[in-house]
């Protein structure tokens, strides 16, 4: 007989065990949502510390407005109204390089970055600052983009950098992906030509690596706030919906371009 060993959740007729604790006696009513959360993916219950950094952080990509996840969602229940699974399906497959996987990214790029650069925890903001302007010249010189710079609405200043930053450091958790992201965002206008702010997503990202939550999973909690946020989009197409003037809109002004052949 095969053993398939899990670590998270089993029941039988009169229980549930979740993180070896019982769900029904100890943990209804106690813990809550996010605690939950960081506990299955880490296995480790979070600090109150801990808590309250990956609280904001999931508060801070629940939603933002009408971007092509949100959209993607709502023309999805327009298409199939009994389908809510799809819809939200849809929204969370939108989530790529350009919306939402730029935490992941940001996290992967400043997680590696720091593998090379060894023992920084005595480093000051000047050390900080050349190890950014390194990184840069180098990721530069390679033909790649920095994750987490840059926003198309925010050209100045994302309004969540600072509150998530100085979240983390009133919870003793300003670790060195923070601070690594902090000195790029004060260093790429001298590698890039113009100054770009740190994007929201991407402090998020480096908040999250600090918490010590696995890099390949950053994603997954990006995702795991903009669920709420679909869900929300979802309630509100219910009630005032906007996919039909969208389908509409397209739909009347497409234009017709035949296939050029090719020989």
């Amino acid at each position: 007989m095969t053993d398939y060993p899990t670590g998270l959740g089993t029941s039988d007729r009169d229980t549930i065990s979740l993180l070896g604790h019982d769900l029904a006696g100890d943990l209804l009513g106690t813990v809550t949502f996010g605690e939950l959360a960081f506990w299955l993916a880490t296995q480790q219950r979070p600090t109150p510390g801990q808590l309250r950094v990956f609280e904001a952080v999931l508060v801070s990509l629940a939603d933002h407005g009408f971007t092509p996840t949100a959209i993607a969602a709502r023309l999805t229940y327009y298409s199939a109204p009994d389908s809510l699974q799809g819809a939200i399906a849809a929204g969370l497959l939108g989530g790529g390089s350009r919306f939402l996987g730029v935490t992941e990214d940001t996290g992967m790029f400043l997680h590696t970055a720091l593998a090379d650069l060894g023992d920084t925890s005595g480093f000051t903001d000047e050390q900080w600052d050349a190890a950014a302007l390194t990184l840069l010249t180098q990721t530069k010189q390679s033909g790649r983009r920095v994750p987490g710079l840059g926003h198309p609405v925010h050209k100045l200043r994302d309004p969540r950098t600072d509150v998530i930053i100085r979240i983390a450091d009133e919870q003793g958790l300003r670790g060195a992906h923070l601070r690594l992201f902090e000195a790029i965002g004060r260093t790429n206008g001298q590698v890039l030509g113009k100054d770009l702010p740190l994007n929201g997503a991407g402090v998020a990202g480096a908040a999250l690596a600090d918490l010590g939550l696995p890099i390949e999973l950053l994603r997954g909690f990006a995702l795991l706030a903009r669920t709420a946020g679909l869900i929300g989009h979802l309630a509100e197409e219910r009630i005032n919906p906007i996919a039909p003037a969208i389908y509409a809109e397209v739909d009347r002004n497409a234009v017709y371009v035949p296939a050029i052949p090719t020989n």
